[in-house]
């Protein structure tokens, strides 16, 4: 074999093979076409991919924990560190950096910024 294929979009490893039509990931188990997988090191889908603060991929539906205390305007106590959130929605037009939706237990919905939460 000749051809080297392009490592994974997801986790970057090496170790990517062909399977039909699709190219596969064995550490991630990621599929996706050769022809999208030159799309997006192409940067066309680089900038949707809302990372948390220690660099992992986050997607609709993950529960996060918070990093850091954060102040909530109007209310005495803000969101302690260690909060877990679940069920997140993320958006891609964000408003000042804060690209997650989601629903805090005892504050209600909210936005938070990726760089405030880690994936659980």
């Amino acid at each position: 074999m000749t051809e080297s294929l392009p490592p994974c979009p997801q986790c970057s490893s090496a170790y990517t093979y062909e399977m039909g039509a699709l190219l596969v990931c064995p550490e991630c188990a990621h599929e996706w076409s050769p022809a999208a997988g030159d799309a997006v090191s192409g940067g066309g889908d680089a900038e949707s991919v809302i990372k948390d603060a220690v660099g992992n991929v986050l997607t609709d539906g993950d529960t996060v924990t918070v990093v850091k205390a954060l102040k909530v305007k109007g209310s005495p106590s803000g969101i302690k560190a260690g909060t877990k959130v679940r069920n997140i929605r993320l958006v891609a037009d964000a408003v000042d950096g804060h690209d997650i939706d989601c629903k805090i237990d005892g504050f209600g919905a909210m936005q938070l910024k990726s760089s405030v939460v880690k994936k659980a």
